[in-house]
């Protein structure tokens, strides 16, 4: 089956997300074939009828093929349409975003003929092909959003973590600093975070409490 017998084009595109030094990050590709070669783009890919049970089925497979990882957690944002998205033709994509801890950065390896950076999510620095900034600045507001009413990003977290970094990773998303004893009375007694007990982390200052997610943890 060619792109010109699929019509509408059908496609997902995925903001990947991680926390590193403190800043939310997004990956983006630098595309090798034409339409936009040479561009930086969200990675994406078309819908393949006769593997792909639905479009989050889609997604999985083009963020595996594209990074080599597998991730915690993948969401679905909203859908684009129109005619002039893509000069291939009128063009149907469902956006996602998906989250990545910070300590599998390293396993993100990308396919053998594509380039691939990790940007400042909130100022990527590189000109985007197609809409994709206008889908990087959606799911990046709807990941906002869930920061702001109270979901906790854990899945951007390590296996071990201290509330600091949870402070920092929910600072990052937001871009804005907050008040520790406002975050620590949020967070307070929430059944998503798992003392480990005897387990802290040391160092010049005051040891801090090691927490896990609860299993079974969904964003």
């Amino acid at each position: 089956m060619t792109i010109k017998e699929l019509f509408p084009l059908v496609l997902t595109d995925i903001a990947l997300f991680t926390v590193e030094e403190r800043q939310l990050k997004v990956l983006l590709v630098q595309r090798k074939d034409a339409p936009a070669a040479g561009q930086w783009a969200l990675p994406g890919g078309i819908l393949k009828p006769d593997i792909d049970r639905s479009l989050e089925d889609t997604a999985t497979r083009v963020l595996r093929s594209k990074t080599g990882v597998a991730v915690p957690h993948l969401e679905q944002v909203a859908t684009f349409s129109g005619p002039d998205r893509d000069p291939r033709g009128w063009s149907v994509s469902a956006l996602y975003y998906a989250l990545l801890p910070r300590d599998r950065i390293g396993a993100v390896t990308g396919d053998k003929t594509e380039a691939i950076a990790w940007c400042d999510a909130h100022k990527p620095g590189h000109r985007c092909a197609f809409d994709h900034a206008l889908l990087l600045r959606t799911a990046v507001i709807r990941l906002q959003d869930k920061v702001a009413r109270s979901a906790l990003p854990l899945h951007l977290l390590a296996s071990q973590f201290t509330l600091t970094d949870l402070q920092q990773a929910c600072e990052a998303i937001l871009g804005r600093e907050l008040d520790k004893s406002v975050f620590r009375r949020r967070i307070k007694d929430d059944p998503a975070l798992i003392p480990l007990a005897g387990e802290f982390l040391r160092g010049p200052q005051r040891p801090a409490q090691l927490y896990q997610a609860r299993a079974g943890f969904t964003f």
